[in-house]
């Protein structure tokens, strides 16, 4: 059985190579499978290739060959050979007549190096080219197997490669570059490349100056690179290769050599020295690429298959070293070392051929069996290490690393030595070490011995004092069996010739190299213990940082203290660099620490395991200082205020204040405030000498925000008592002034005045009406355009001199102060200023500017696998400023971290959005920037998903053929996409074509499918691919063609088990017996009933394909019998016969008497029921009721006889008896009941009833509550519910329109304690009308009425809708005189009104004629014309 874990070999044991050929000459390509009769196909573009004119295909035993005649241009492109689940890839390079002198060697001679082995569903061998440096010889330029439209990716790619490593050439002391390159479009993460010499050696630790690793990612090809650099290439670095890629869940591998051209000396490596594994104290240890269970590790099934041995002759041993006889000598620990030392590089086959050499073996003298290479074994179980002796009284030894395994704890035996071999003189204890342990030797007698248990220290005693004195030796004891102890670490097992050690709950200090001695000999083994995966329970985050900010990355593992690897951009993080990275473990939390983070920083980082990776982003943005409200200029007047105030984006930043570029020192009156991200210059009492720039620097930002303070001095001139009011302004006229203000900002106005007497000053803001304007770009109207947008409704006057908005007014100026200024602080402010003399008037227009509104939820679209398209709308608003650009973010859904994604602002309304996680739910929004700042965020988007195409689906398998059709079923793929599954396509293609033909029409979500149509006798592949919303993923196709032509196929019925005993059915119950059966073509069914055919519309037959089924809606007594189901096909038929019983519930006991009534007794007896239901009785129930409340009660259930006594019945009391008959349906439907009751006297005592005069309570019937008019909807039961009294107890009748109900089984009637109810079943309109109930007794009678009204029209019996009515069909003209002769006939025997006009009839004949006649011709009318003489009943 192969272990789960080692990938299987290729089936090519030679592999064609790609060739270069000069055009009109012949193409040969030869390839050789390991086993002949290997079906082997030749492939082009994808496309099988046939024998031809063109192409020759040749086979013998296990060597095939393609053979392409006169090669030409269109030859040239890719070809592949597939054996089973094998396929190799190769070129065919056509190059002109001239230069065909050039190319090295024909096509048809295979490359001498060995084609490496496949992986499981590898592609085919696309081979890259590898160039040399500084003297190595280039490689050939066939060699290379890249698609030939140069996009470097194959055309049916199956692995990880899209080029693989070449074979390699280069002179001593030259370079060389090997290049792997890698499709990344389908990878979710990096993949993880990992360079090896021969089969262990991880070139990543031999990095360094001669050696070095560069990997690189094209975003354009969406392809990795992955190179192996070596300078001064030395004779030891030629050998074997090999280049391994993997990621989440796929591998692949590739081999490669490289040939040092220079003589090869016999070099002193030992490479065993440097993987050899070393304790867990040590530096480190070597983790095994095997994934074998628990035992021997088989190094040569490790070793890859090769085709034949050709070496050049530059690369043969020295003539004077035979490596054959030191292969034979040696070891096969050595082959390693001496492949590498001698240039071998097909170890495989040379093994081979010295396996079939004759080989002296030198035979150990003191073993018969030794340990073997190397076991295996995964943490926590256990391994037995066992040897066999030549000397059963031999002493072992057993090391661990070079270290004797001793003996710990108390000693309880003795003998021949303590230890685990026996060693004479280690203890004096007088047991002989029948078995031993690491705690001391033991001895125990056998599982089955009589004397274990607390007895046994005195056998033990006993036994090896008789056993040293009667044999004078204890070397026969080791014969006996020993029991383990399993709570040591070390168990030692001593069985005649074999010797054990067991180790138990093995760890990683169990991991070495272990050695048995015997004497002078030893055998050494390796011990290498696997420890199990480690995953990951919660992944990285991304981050976004500034500079010099501290980032620190966690991630939870499944198990505490794992050893993990922290990477960047693909490149580990050692302990070399702690200086700048710092790695923290607190259990199953590992975190990495960057204390100051750099732009350098900004890249992704991983965390790796043995069981996954964790990846994360990491982006460092620079620090940028916004401004949100720069210092404006200020004009002040003398011991006024000064204040400059600006609002920056860091609340941390510090700045300094300038005065005409020196700094400005605070005192008493000038104050430094910085409170958040808001800082304030505030000057007291302002002089001239104040007036000059000012200027904040924020420290370590070049920024430098300056605005002006100028002094406005008035000069109040002579003028005489009577002057007019002017308003001192720069700029005086009706012309309005644009004051701008940011939102939120203090707006203080000064306005100077004048005038004698003091003038009288109004503030008033005119309020207009002004479309918002919508954000885009700057609008290139004249502000006389834009005016013309504004029309003025009215002017409010501002008074107030204290809130937000206030006036203050002084004798030589007015202060008009708005706190915290807002969008609806906008506007055109007029000051008027009047006195006896004049007025003055000036108008100021304040407009105030803020950052734009919040955008709308972005839209997304065009999701791909790591990327989308996001779309946004401008803010309705843009805060008075264009807008500049915008700025996106996004987050996992889950995550509360935003993450910004440009750095500089987008202009464009739609952003491509990618480096996405497929499989990750994310959420998008968006900011809108202006001259102010930056708005709100956006509504987050909807959550979107990105995903990729899925897997092909598996295990597709055909399951039935005909002549026409072929029936196919598969199982999903193992990889649907993180959005699911839309559904599944179905394609054909007849043998020895390409085009393939689809199916089914759209897309099926079955796994099993029906494919109809087909040609009979064609041969036919089929495939299956999966779609989701990526697309189609990989097809999936049968592995040989069908041929669609059904197979004969004998008759067979599968009867189920429960079908071969009777089968017993209640009546009425459906009886549905399914039989399933085989045979092709399909057989005909036939079904008998006691030998005659099935007749009757009461039992079907049901056929189909591959079963037969008998239904019975509602079984009675008569289906019982035998019934027979026959399969015929031509002349071959097959029987089943079943038993069907049906059964009912019994018929009452018969002839039920009282035997003998005594005392409080009273014996029954009755006989068994006529009927007993064609099964068996199981019981009888028993019931008594006294004579006075005649309610039941039961006195024996399940009773089995015939007879049985009633005890403790009651004195006094009359009772009566009843029995009920039971089988396995129910019990009967009626009792078998006494007639007379049974009367219990008092003994000795005769009771006298007093006599009283009898009383007539007779009572003509009285309706105490009358019926009432009702209006119901039709298709809803109704029912019709009155009260009667009487006695006696009236006889209760029914009427509609005059026709008696009482034998309608559409009307229910109910009569309890008085109250009467009639019960009307699903009514139709037709159930309308006048319904009476009538109540007669010996007194008399009586009767009430009322009408019935159906709503819900002839909905049900048809009709025409109108609009939201429906539109009922009248009465047929049949129904119509069937409701009126009705009503005719009762009108005549009762004498009572007709319920189609008033009045009584006094002669019935002529009546029915005249209103049949007036009737039928209304009706027919009435139906011709569609119903138009009905209204419209409303739909309900």
């Amino acid at each position: 059985m192969p272990e789960p874990g080692k990938k299987p070999v290729s089936a090519f044991s030679k592999k064609p190579r790609s060739a270069e050929v000069a055009a009109g000459s012949p193409a040969v390509f030869e390839a050789e499978t390991e086993r002949s009769g290997v079906k082997v196909r030749w492939q082009r573009g994808g496309s099988d290739i046939s024998a031809s004119d063109k192409y020759g295909l040749a086979a013998e035993g296990t060597r095939h060959t393609l053979t392409v005649r006169d090669v030409g241009p269109a030859d040239q492109g890719s070809y592949a050979v597939i054996a089973g689940s094998s396929k190799v890839k190769f070129d065919l390079k056509v190059i002109e007549a001239e230069k065909a002198e050039t190319v090295p060697g024909p096509a048809s001679v295979p490359a001498p190096a060995p084609a490496p082995a496949e992986a499981p569903g590898a592609p085919g061998e696309a081979l890259a080219s590898a160039t040399e440096e500084k003297g190595g010889s280039s490689s050939p330029e066939g060699s290379s197997s890249a698609a030939p439209d140069g996009s470097g990716a194959p055309d049916d790619p199956i692995g990880l490669f899209v080029m693989r490593p070449q074979d390699g050439e280069v002179t001593a002391g030259g370079s060389i570059t090997f290049s792997a390159r890698v499709a990344g479009a389908s990878l979710l993460k990096p993949p993880t490349v990992k360079w090896f010499k021969g089969k262990w050696v991880d070139l990543s630790s031999k990095a360094g100056q001669h050696l070095q690793l560069h990997s690189s990612y094209d975003r354009t090809s969406k392809v990795y690179l992955f190179e192996l650099h070596i300078t001064d290439a030395q004779p030891t670095s030629a050998g074997g290769y090999r280049c391994e890629v993997s990621t989440k869940d796929k591998f692949d591998s590739c081999n490669f050599n490289l040939t040092v051209h220079e003589a090869v000396g016999p070099g002193d490596l030992d490479l065993r020295s440097a993987f050899r594994r070393t304790s867990l104290a040590g530096s480190g240890r070597r983790i095994s690429d095997s994934h074998e269970d628990a035992g021997t590790l088989d190094f040569s099934s490790l070793l890859k298959k090769s085709s034949s041995f050709r070496r050049d002759s530059r690369l043969e041993a020295p003539a004077e070293e035979d490596v054959w006889e030191i292969l034979r000598q040696a070891s096969p620990s050595e082959y390693e070392r001496i492949a590498f030392q001698h240039g071998v590089t097909d170890l495989r086959g040379m093994l081979k051929r010295l396996k079939g050499m004759k080989r002296d073996e030198k035979k150990s003298t003191a073993f018969q069996k030794k340990l073997e290479p190397a076991y295996q074994v995964s943490k926590g179980h256990k391994i037995r290490l066992t040897v066999e002796l030549a000397d059963p009284d031999a002493d072992v030894k057993w090391l661990k690393n070079g270290q004797e395994i001793q003996m710990s704890g108390r000693c309880t035996g003795g003998g021949r030595g303590g230890g685990p071999g026996g060693s004479p003189g280690r203890s004096p204890c007088l047991s002989p070490p029948m078995f031993s342990t690491a705690t001391g030797p033991c001895l125990s007698p056998p599982p089955h011995c009589p004397l274990s248990g607390s007895s046994f220290p005195s056998f033990r005693f006993c036994l090896s004092l008789f056993l040293l004195f009667l044999f004078g030796s204890l070397p026969l004891l080791r014969t006996l069996p020993r029991p383990l102890r399993l709570h040591s670490k070390y168990i030692f097992e001593s069985v005649g010739a074999k010797r054990t050690l067991t180790i138990s709950q093995c760890s990683l200090a169990d991991d070495a190299a272990y050695q048995c001695v015997v004497g002078g000999e030893k055998c050494s083994t390796e011990l290498f213990v696997k420890e199990p995966p480690v995953l990951i329970t919660r992944p990285l985050e991304d981050q976004l940082v500034m500079v010099g900010q501290r980032v620190e990355f966690e991630c939870e593992v499944s198990e505490e203290g794992a050893q993990v690897k922290w990477l960047k951009d693909g490149v580990e993080l050692t302990r070399e660099e702690t200086f700048k990275y710092r790695f923290k473990k607190d259990g199953q939390r590992h975190h990495l620490i960057i204390n100051e983070a750099t732009l350098e920083d900004a890249g992704h980082y991983a965390l790796r395991t043995s069981g996954g990776q964790a990846l994360a982003e990491l982006i460092v943005q620079e620090k940028k200082l916004e401004v949100y409200q720069s210092i404006a200029d200020l004009t002040v007047g003398a011991k006024d205020q000064a204040v400059f105030k600006c609002e920056v984006s860091d609340e941390n930043v510090r700045g300094v204040w300038l005065k005409n570029g020196k700094e400005l020192v605070p005192d008493s009156r000038i104050k430094v405030s910085h409170i958040g991200r808001v800082h304030k210059l505030t000057i007291d009492d302002v002089t001239p000498a104040d007036e000059a720039d000012y200027s904040f620097v924020p420290e370590g930002f070049a920024c430098n925000l300056s605005a002006k303070l100028h002094f406005m001095e008035v000069k109040i001139d002579f003028v005489p008592r009577q002057e007019p009011p002017k308003i001192h302004l720069d700029c005086p006229g009706r012309k309005p002034d644009t004051i701008v203000v940011v939102a939120g900002n203090k707006l203080r106005l000064d306005v100077p005045i004048s005038g004698d007497p003091a003038p009288t000053v109004i503030w008033q803001k005119t309020i207009t009406q002004k479309n918002k304007v919508p954000a885009g770009p700057a609008p290139d109207a004249s502000g006389d355009a834009a005016a013309s947008d504004e029309w003025v409704f009215d002017k409010k006057l501002l008074c107030e001199t204290e809130g937000r908005v206030r006036v203050e007014t002084t004798k030589d100026r007015s202060i008009f102060t708005v706190e915290g200024a807002e969008k609806e602080d906008e506007g055109v402010y007029v000051v008027t200023v009047k006195n006896p003399v004049g007025e003055d008037q000036v108008n100021l227009t304040v407009k105030v500017i803020d950052v734009p509104d919040a955008p709308a939820a972005p839209k997304i679209s065009n999701v791909g696998e790591d990327s989308c398209t996001v779309q946004w709308e401008p803010p309705a608003y843009d805060g008075g400023q264009p807008v500049l650009g915008y700025i996106l973010e996004r987050k996992k859904k889950k995550s509360y971290r935003w993450m910004r994604l440009n750095f500089d602002l987008l202009r464009e309304l739609s952003h491509e959005a990618r480096r996405m996680i497929e499989g990750v739910v994310y959420e998008m929004r968006v900011y809108a920037v202006n001259a102010i700042g930056m708005s709100r965020p956006s509504p987050a988007s909807q959550p979107f998903m990105p995903i990729g195409p899925p897997s092909e689906p598996t295990h597709l398998a055909v399951e039935d053929v005909t002549d026409t059709t072929v029936s196919l079923k598969w199982r999903p793929p193992e990889r649907a996409g993180a959005g699911g599954l839309d559904g599944y396509s179905v394609e054909y293609c007849r043998e020895g074509c390409s085009e393939w033909v689809t199916a089914l029409q759209g897309l099926t979500e079955h796994t099993a499918v029906l494919v109809k149509d087909l040609p009979t006798g064609a041969r036919l592949q089929f495939r299956v691919r999966a779609h989701n919303m990526a697309g189609p993923g990989a097809p999936v196709t049968t592995q040989e063609p069908v041929t669609v032509q059904e197979i004969l196929q004998r008759p067979r019925l599968q009867l189920p088990r429960h079908l071969r005993q009777t089968i017993q059915r209640k009546v009425g119950e459906p009886v549905n017996l399914l039989i399933p059966f085989q045979g092709k073509p399909r057989p005909q069914v036939t079904w008998t009933k006691e030998g005659q055919p099935l007749a009757g519309e009461e039992v079907s037959i049901r056929n189909s394909p591959t079963d037969t089924i008998l239904f019975i809606r509602a079984a009675h007594r008569a289906h019982s019998g035998t019934y027979q189901v026959m399969l015929r096909i031509e002349n071959m038929e097959d029987k089943a016969t079943l038993v069907l019983q049906i059964v009912d519930k019994p018929s009452p006991p018969q002839d039920i008497r009282v035997a003998e009534a005594w005392g409080f007794n009273v014996a029954l007896e009755w006989k068994p029921p006529q009927d007993y239901g064609n099964t068996e009785i199981w019981g009888y129930t028993v019931q008594k009721a006294d004579t006075k409340t005649m309610e039941w009660f039961t006195v024996l259930e399940h009773y089995r006889r015939t007879h049985c006594v009633v005890s403790e019945l009651i004195i006094g009391n009359g009772y009566y008896f009843r029995v009920f008959s039971h089988n396995m349906v129910g019990p009967s439907d009626k009792a078998a009941t006494t007639k007379e009751p049974v009367f219990i006297p008092r003994p000795g005592i005769t009771y006298e009833p007093p006599s009283y005069k009898a009383l007539d309570f007779s009572e003509a019937p009285s309706f105490t509550r009358p019926l009432v008019n009702r209006s119901v909807i039709a298709g809803y039961n109704a029912t019709l519910c009155c009260a009667v009294r009487g006695s006696p107890k009236p006889k209760i009748s029914w009427f509609k329109n005059g026709l008696d109900l009482g034998k309608d089984a559409r009307f229910r009637m109910f009569s309890k304690q008085g109250v009467l109810t009639l019960e009307i079943r699903k009514p139709c309109p037709f159930d309308g009308g006048i319904y009476v109930c009538r109540a007669i007794n010996l007194q008399g009678e009586a009767q009430c009425e009322c009408r019935l009204e159906v709503r819900g029209g002839w909905g049900d019996m048809g009709g025409s809708r109108r609009g939201n009515t429906r539109v009922p069909r009248p009465p047929s003209p049949l129904q119509c005189l069937s409701d009126l002769a009705g009503s005719l006939a009762m009108a005549r025997c009762n004498r009572m009104p007709m319920a189609h006009g008033p009045g009584t009839w006094k002669d019935a004949g002529q009546a029915t004629f005249l209103l049949l006649s007036v009737c039928a011709q209304v009706c027919i009318l009435g139906w011709g014309w569609g119903g138009s003489i009905h209204r419209a009943v409303p739909l309900r």
